[in-house]
């Protein structure tokens, strides 16, 4: 099933520019996180699930670039612009190899089954 995400066509002209910028900085961090390393978790602080997925990676024996960008308190219009872009609606956003991987359970999920150690390979 393809994500559903409004055509740039169906976006009037005068807002296209705001909408295509809106925080570009912080998506542009994350690209350049994901080009430079393997693995990359982008979390923030307080949250415990990004916790346990740099736990699950350590514990596996992968290395992975953290990225943490605020707390409940501040930087969620920042963390909301990495949730537009993904389409992921939680933190931690684990990335493998560039693709999206999920949260904290999935990349669990894949270090027991193995595939993630596959992935890397």
């Amino acid at each position: 099933m393809p994500r559903a995400i409004l055509n740039e066509s169906d976006i009037h002209p005068a807002v296209r520019a705001s909408v295509a910028s809106h925080h570009h900085e912080i998506v542009d961090e994350v690209k350049a996180a994901i080009a430079a390393h393997a693995v990359v978790v982008v979390g923030m602080a307080w949250n415990p699930m990004p916790k346990k997925a740099r736990a699950a990676l350590t514990q596996a024996g992968i290395a992975h670039q953290y990225l943490e960008f605020g707390s409940y308190f501040n930087q969620w219009r920042k963390r909301n612009a990495l949730k537009m872009w993904t389409g992921w609606p939680t933190f931690p956003m684990v990335f493998v190899k560039g693709s999206l991987v999920g949260g904290a359970t999935d990349v669990q999920a894949l270090i027991v089954s193995g595939e993630l150690k596959k992935i890397l390979a």
